[in-house]
């Protein structure tokens, strides 16, 4: 039975009376199901000369050595973003404040001034969507030494450590 059997089951049962009762007991609470939205591909976000996650080293796969790392953004209500990064090894969590948006050159920025706070040793990739805030990976990688790899379109279980840090983190 899948995750989404139960809350369909807990939505249908809770027409009546208890329709509150359930609704607590929800991780997010919500009374009312989200439908989801599906929009037709542009092509206007694709990563120019991405390098896939199937590229990545093995040792970041296993999550035997630290400093791989896992990152995205957090889009808040009036055009306000945080950045989030993840280690896949200790599940060490950087949160970075983006000011100025989230287009690529502030992520870019946001991103140099995040890794100088830890040592060198703890910086060996780092695995991203295919976002367009990330469409100067390629200077990233120049001016930091870091490679960023991206996870195959619509696949966020690829970023599995960074997808739950947030969900928590939205809730």
């Amino acid at each position: 039975m899948s995750h989404e059997t139960i809350y369909l089951s807990l939505f249908v049962q809770g027409r009546g009376g208890l329709k509150h009762e359930l609704t607590q007991c929800l991780r997010t609470r919500r009374a009312m199901r989200r439908p989801t939205k599906k929009r037709a591909p542009t092509g206007m976000c694709q990563i120019r000369n991405p390098v896939m996650i199937y590229e990545r080293p093995a040792e970041a796969d296993d999550r035997a050595v630290p400093g791989h790392w896992e990152g995205d953004l957090l889009m808040g209500r009036r055009m306000t973003a945080i950045g989030t990064l993840v280690e896949r090894w200790s599940r060490y969590v950087m949160l970075f404040r983006l000011p100025d948006g989230n287009t690529a050159e502030p992520v870019r920025t946001g991103l140099a001034e995040v890794i100088q706070r830890l040592p060198d040793h703890l910086w060996q990739s780092l695995t991203w969507d295919q976002g367009k805030e990330m469409a100067e990976h390629a200077q990233f990688t120049v001016d930091t030494g870091i490679q960023i790899y991206f996870c195959d379109p619509k696949s966020p279980w690829q970023r599995g450590s960074n997808g739950n840090i947030n969900g928590l983190l939205r809730q």
